[in-house]
């Protein structure tokens, strides 16, 4: 029998890796999922990737959205444009990072989380 953090932990670990699987057919680069449910009380994954361009970035953001919407899912809230290289999208238990290559290179979330468990990395 389940508790129900179980199932809900279950849920947020599908839509992880939904989000892996999405980002993954529009050419996002070095896709990570990280397993944070031990290190943080705010989520549970973190899903980190890096697009080549603003447009790259754009289009992933959107896609997304508009995927996960069609499945009545819908972001908490995004965070930051195009533009500026880094865009977030919260999804609750599972928050979603897409870095230009050079901020992700310069915040270098999967060190600063670095006792993560990685549980998905595609390059």
């Amino acid at each position: 029998m389940h508790t129900q953090n179980e199932v809900i932990s279950l849920n947020a670990q599908e839509l992880a890796h939904d989000i892996v699987d999405l980002l993954d057919e529009k050419q996002a680069q070095d896709i990570l999922l990280l397993d944070i449910h031990e290190l943080a009380p705010f989520a549970d994954y973190f899903v980190i990737a890096t697009a080549t361009s603003e447009r790259q970035s754009k289009s992933l953001v959107e896609m997304l959205v508009d995927t996960l919407r069609e499945q009545r899912i819908k972001p908490l809230f995004i965070e930051g444009e195009s533009q500026s290289g880094w865009q977030l999208l919260d999804y609750g238990e599972v928050i979603v990072h897409i870095f230009s290559p050079e901020l992700r290179d310069f915040y270098r979330l999967e060190d600063l989380w670095h006792d993560a468990k990685v549980v998905v990395r595609l390059q």
